[in-house]
């Protein structure tokens, strides 16, 4: 009934920036709080970013001043502003996000597909 679809990822040699996408679309009625979450290969899903609906964010302190999330409320859209990235960067990104449905009027925890970031050294 949802569908985030990312876009962005990539290889990037560190210290470069990318920035990643997430568009939201399907029976949504409003998208409440949004993260990224990231998973390296024989790790654990990690939180990255999160951002609620008033716009109050919140950073793993590994990307603390290095990372921004951002959201388009209007566009169903939200985004990762990724900087000066480093090799332990490297994972699969997910989006999430905490969505109520149009009908019926029930929330879903949604998850995208994952992009892939690679940072070589």
């Amino acid at each position: 009934q949802v569908q985030l679809v990312e876009s962005g990822g990539g290889l990037v040699q560190a210290g470069g920036s990318l920035k990643l996408s997430c568009a939201a679309s399907g029976n949504i009625f409003n998208i409440r709080r949004v993260a990224w979450y990231r998973q390296a290969p024989g790790k654990q899903r990690e939180l990255v970013a999160a951002i609620s609906t008033g716009g109050s964010t919140q950073y793993a302190d590994s990307v603390k001043g290095r990372f921004t999330i951002s959201r388009d409320n209007a566009k169903n859209t939200m985004y990762l502003q990724m900087n000066s990235l480093k090799p332990e960067d490297t994972a699969v990104y997910y989006c999430n996000a905490d969505v109520t449905l149009r009908n019926p009027p029930v929330g879903l925890d949604s998850w995208g597909q994952g992009t892939q970031v690679t940072v070589s050294s």
